[in-house]
């Protein structure tokens, strides 16, 4: 997995779900990318960072806000069933994904998305622990 997305936020992802998980994922990466930054040279870097972390399942490309620079980068990333790309990463996401890895890239994409998905709820007080999904 690679997560290419604005400052710090991939790597504190990663740090994130390590602490979830209990350790570090192996070959996942992560893009900083800033304001300043040429889109080519970023896509560059991407590239790279896509063949060290393939293990030949295929990479998921995770990125947070769809059609700016991150996103547009995963864009030109994907090569339908070798590497895929979703945009909104947040935490659950990314544990989900983490979670069934080792599924292959089609059923790990459909994970990411679901745990995108389902990780945004509506935290009812009245309700104790529980939550209301919207």
């Amino acid at each position: 997995m690679l997560i290419v997305a604005h400052g710090a936020l991939g790597e504190a992802l990663i740090r994130s779900s390590s602490h979830v998980m209990g350790c570090r994922p192996l070959n996942v990466a992560a893009l900083e990318v800033s304001v300043q930054d040429d889109p080519d040279v970023v896509y560059a870097r991407a590239l790279e960072l896509v063949g060290q972390v393939n293990q030949g399942d295929g990479v998921l490309v995770l990125t947070d806000i769809l059609g700016a620079t991150p996103s547009n980068v995963a864009t030109r990333l994907v090569l339908p069933g070798e590497v895929e790309a979703v945009s909104g990463v947040n935490l659950p996401m990314l544990v989900r994904a983490l979670t069934y890895r080792g599924e292959g890239l089609a059923t790990v994409l459909e994970k990411a998305k679901s745990g995108g998905h389902e990780g945004v709820a509506h935290i009812v007080p009245e309700a104790g622990n529980a939550a209301r999904r919207s």
